[in-house]
């Protein structure tokens, strides 16, 4: 069971085969502005894949909550255990809220372990941010993130 840093792991169904982990946030739509970007690492062995996202937030504004998206190459397995506040989105795609995010603090660590339907030698994901929080975002370079998994067991950063 995946755990998110301060609560417990939620079972859910996932689909993650090399995909892109989105965090989702509720809350209503503001006028704001921010900088939201998504760093973190993946650790692949067999089939399983350990993502680890950690969401930040440069400003001006904060935002109540946002959403990251996690997309992979490879198609995800039927049954996933995803950690509360992730949902499976497609074949291979998960997306997970952040939770408030303030200006220039770090984010909560979001642990997504997904599960694959094969065991690939390697994995390409996408995690990039799939909602702001309603806020504008005039620098959406630093908003998605790549990387290429090989299937060592070493974490891959991202």
């Amino acid at each position: 069971m995946a755990m998110r840093r301060g609560g417990p792991a939620v079972a859910g169904a996932m689909a993650v085969a090399v995909g892109v982990l989105v965090v989702g946030g509720g809350g209503a739509a503001w006028a704001g502005s921010a900088d939201l970007e998504v760093h973190g690492s993946a650790v692949l062995n067999g089939d399983l894949v350990e993502v680890r996202v950690t969401p930040r937030n440069h400003g001006p504004d904060g935002v109540t909550g946002a959403s990251v998206r996690l997309a992979s190459s490879a198609p995800l397995a039927d049954s996933q255990q995803l950690p509360g506040g992730c949902a499976r989105t497609g074949d291979r795609e998960v997306v997970c809220e952040t939770g408030p995010l303030a200006v220039e603090v770090p984010g909560e660590e979001l642990v997504v372990p997904v599960r694959l339907r094969e065991r690939p030698a390697e994995v390409r994901l996408a995690v990039d941010v799939a909602w702001g929080g309603g806020a504008v975002d005039q620098d959406r370079t630093n908003d998605a993130q790549r990387v290429l998994v090989l299937a060592t067991g070493d974490p891959y950063a991202f």
